[in-house]
């Protein structure tokens, strides 16, 4: 992977051992009752959503076991980080913060604190989803020292407003708060997304399904999908897709039924569209460097024409500094006028509307915009254009 190019991030499961297809389950024959042996707690603190399996980190050589397989996959197999699944049933008992697995915690920082010494390329995320600022917090000040985590204010806030039946249910107000937020005011501790394989298995299904579930691949799945990729890519955070997005796979995920690769070349188009998003992300023609940086500026919301309009930059100037702006109704906006950060000639470097990632599309005219020196949401200049319904 690494020769192609790939960084290889691995998904490890520490949360629950067993039951019984796992070595360590009742090692040495002994349990007591229900309970997993010598390395499992035996009482309440064993029980996970997974039955009773949770690993008793209290033990010593339960605690030497995790931290050697942590190192294992980055020393042996040279993984360039972990994403450590469920991290709340390690550091709690059932979910709940009132009942903590104080050991559990620290030994997820005593981890942290040892591989971040010795891998400085290696990223650390955290599968929580309560949006607990402890755990991308070094352990200096208290935390578990995760660089990222898995960001719940974004997923279903997004979901939801993309799924609505109805435009009058789109609040931008909403999707200001959710891309504006941070833990600790660093947008590179969240990981963004709109589908994860918790979204959409057990009868959960994908975004465009959820959108039509009649027809995946109508107009109306195609606009509003791709609408959420578009915020997925362009708002501060580490961008996440989940298997087949790119192509509009529908239904709901489950491990034992492979994706329709014919999907990808009947829909090719969007494939493409994600492309060109994943390309602005990372800065790929040195035009959208202000897409990996840190700031952010929502500078135009308006709940009635459902837009809002955000700056994003690292260092500002040209090549750096980006508009984005996001129609959320089923309406073309035409002569349409939003605030600019700075004077000259603004490129337009994405349109989600056009028709070269779908036939569907109406490819509404976007063009380059000339900045006017005239003050406008706070900006010292202005300009105007048109833009699609549900477009990016």
């Amino acid at each position: 992977a690494h020769k192609a190019g790939f960084s290889v991030i691995q998904d490890v499961v520490y949360n629950h051992f067993g039951p019984s297809d796992l070595d360590l389950w009742r090692f040495d024959g002994w349990h007591d009752g229900d309970y997993g042996g010598i390395y499992f707690y035996n009482d309440n603190r064993a029980v996970t959503p997974w039955g009773a399996t949770r690993p008793d980190y209290n033990r010593p050589e339960v605690r030497q076991f995790i931290r050697d397989n942590t190192l294992m996959w980055l020393d042996e197999y040279h993984a360039d980080g972990l994403r450590v699944d469920s991290t709340l049933y390690i550091r709690t008992i059932d979910g709940n913060e009132e009942n903590p697995i104080p050991e559990g915690f620290n030994l997820m920082a005593a981890i942290n604190t040892e591989i971040r010494s010795k891998n400085q390329h290696v990223i650390l995320i955290a599968e929580d989803l309560r949006n607990n600022p402890l755990l991308t917090r070094d352990s200096n000040n208290g935390g578990a020292g995760f660089h990222s985590q898995w960001d719940e204010t974004f997923v279903h806030p997004i979901r939801a407003l993309v799924e609505a039946i109805s435009d009058e249910e789109r609040s931008m107000d909403l999707l200001n708060k959710v891309i504006s937020f941070t833990y600790d005011g660093d947008a590179f501790k969240r990981l963004i997304y709109s589908e994860s394989h918790d979204e959409v298995a057990n009868g959960k299904v994908r975004v465009p399904q959820e959108i039509d579930p009649s027809n995946p691949t109508s107009w109306f799945a195609q606009k509003r999908s791709t609408l959420a990729a578009g915020l997925v890519f362009t708002s501060p955070g580490i961008p996440m897709i989940f298997q087949g997005q790119e192509f509009l796979e529908g239904d709901w995920f489950r491990d034992n039924v492979p994706l329709d690769w014919s999907l990808n070349e009947n829909f090719h188009g969007i494939t493409r569209l994600y492309r060109d998003l994943i390309r602005c992300r990372r800065n790929w023609n040195d035009q959208t460097r202000g897409l990996r940086g840190q700031f952010l500026n929502v500078f135009h919301v308006n709940q009635e024409n459902k837009i809002l309009a955000f700056q994003r930059w690292d260092q500002h100037g040209k090549g750096d500094d980006v508009v984005v702006i996001v129609n959320f109704s089923n309406e073309l906006k035409e002569n349409y006028q939003v605030g600019i950060p700075a004077d000259g000639l603004w490129k337009l470097r994405f349109n989600s509307d056009a028709s070269i990632y779908s036939d569907a599309f109406a490819d509404t005219a976007s063009f380059d915009i000339q900045a006017a020196a005239s003050e406008k949401d706070g900006l010292s200049h202005q300009g105007s254009f048109s833009i699609g319904p549900y477009s990016v």
